[in-house]
C-alpha cells in the first residue's frame, strides 16, 4: 500500500510523543543528589505535557540506575499508562527476576525488550535460565520468558531496525511479534522510509516512529552502524520531525535526545491541543 491513507489505523498509546530519559550513571555516586533531581525534573515535566516517557536500560554499555530504582529514589509517582521501561539481556538472572517483581509490585505496565548493547561493565543473561537454546539471549527468550513468568501481566514492546539488511531483519520482527511482542519502536528515522512501511502494512501491532531531535547526526549514524548519506549532510531535526508527521500522521512518534530547554510548544506540533495533567 503506498497511500498513507490507506493504511491500517492501529492504536496503543493514546499519548502524542513517547519522550526518552536518562537516569543517572552509577559511576555519577559523588553528583547522586544532583543527577537524581534532574531525573525528576524531567519525568514530571514529560508527564506534565501529556506525554508518554521512555527509560532506556544501561545504554551504550554503560551501567546506570535502573528506571524503578530512580523512580523510588525521588518519591516519584509511577504513571504507568505513560511510562515505558526497557528492559534488556545483559543481567544477571537473579538481577532480571528481581527488576521484573518490582515492576509488577510497582503497577508498571509497559517493557520494551531489546537484547542491548552490552559492555565490560554488564552481566551477561545465561540463556538456558530463561528458556533460550541459542548460545546467547535473544530479544525473543527474553520476550516468551516474561510472557511465561508473568503472564498477562506487562504489555511488551520490541524494536525494529530499518536500516539492516530486509527481508531479515522483517523476518526477526515477525518473531518478536509471535513471541509476544505487542508493539514496535523502530529506531530513527529520516524521512519516509520504505522498510518502516512495509512493516506498518505488514503487522497488526502499534508501531511507533522514532525521531532524533539532536543535530548531532553524526552521533545518530554512529548508533546506527551506517554510514550518513549524502541527503542527510543538513540534517535538521525539526524539518524531520515535521516530515514524519506528515508521513506517519497516525502513529506515535518517540523522541530521542530531546532537549530540555527548548521550548517543546514552539518545536512537537502535537503538543498543541494535548491536555495536560
Amino acid at each position: 500500500m503506498d497511500h498513507i491513507s490507506d493504511r491500517k489505523e492501529t492504536v496503543m498509546f493514546d499519548f502524542p510523543y513517547l519522550i526518552e530519559i536518562l537516569t543517572p550513571k552509577r559511576s555519577d555516586s559523588h553528583q547522586i543528589e544532583e543527577r537524581m533531581a534532574a531525573f525528576a525534573g524531567r519525568y514530571q515535566r514529560i508527564l506534565a505535557s501529556g506525554c508518554g516517557v521512555s527509560i532506556p536500560d544501561n545504554p551504550m554499555g554503560q551501567p546506570r540506575y535502573s528506571a524503578l530504582e530512580a523512580i523510588q529514589y525521588c518519591g516519584l509517582s509511577l504513571h504507568p499508562e505513560r511510562t515505558v521501561m526497557n528492559l534488556n539481556t545483559f543481567h544477571t538472572k537473579e538481577d532480571l527476576d528481581g527488576l521484573l517483581n518490582k515492576a509488577v509490585e510497582m503497577g508498571l505496565k509497559y517493557l520494551l525488550i531489546v537484547r542491548g548493547d552490552g559492555g565490560p561493565d554488564l552481566s551477561k543473561l545465561d540463556p538456558g535460565t530463561i528458556g533460550g537454546k541459542a548460545n546467547v539471549a535473544t530479544t525473543m527468550d527474553l520476550l516468551r520468558y516474561i510472557s511465561q513468568a508473568h503472564p498477562g501481566r506487562f504489555t511488551t514492546g520490541a524494536a525494529f531496525n530499518p536500516y539492516n539488511p530486509m527481508p531479515f531483519e522483517a523476518d526477526r520482527l515477525r518473531k518478536k511479534v509471535e513471541a509476544g511482542g505487542a508493539f514496535v519502536i523502530t529506531q530513527p528515522v529520516i524521512g519516509k522510509d520504505p522498510n518502516v512501511d512495509r512493516i506498518i502494512d505488514a503487522f497488526d501491532v502499534p508501531v511507533v516512529i522514532e525521531a532524533w531531535m539532536s543535530k548531532n547526526v553524526e552521533l545518530l549514524f554512529k548508533s546506527i552502524r551506517r554510514e550518513k548519506e549524502e541527503r542527510e549532510r543538513d540534517f535538521d531535526p525539526i524539518r524531520n520531525l515535521a516530515l514524519l508527521h506528515e508521513t506517519y500522521p497516525t502513529n506515535c512518534v518517540y523522541l530521542s535526545m530531546l532537549g530540555f530547554k527548548q521550548d517543546w510548544m514552539a518545536i512537537l506540533p502535537r503538543l498543541k491541543g494535548t491536555k495536560r495533567d
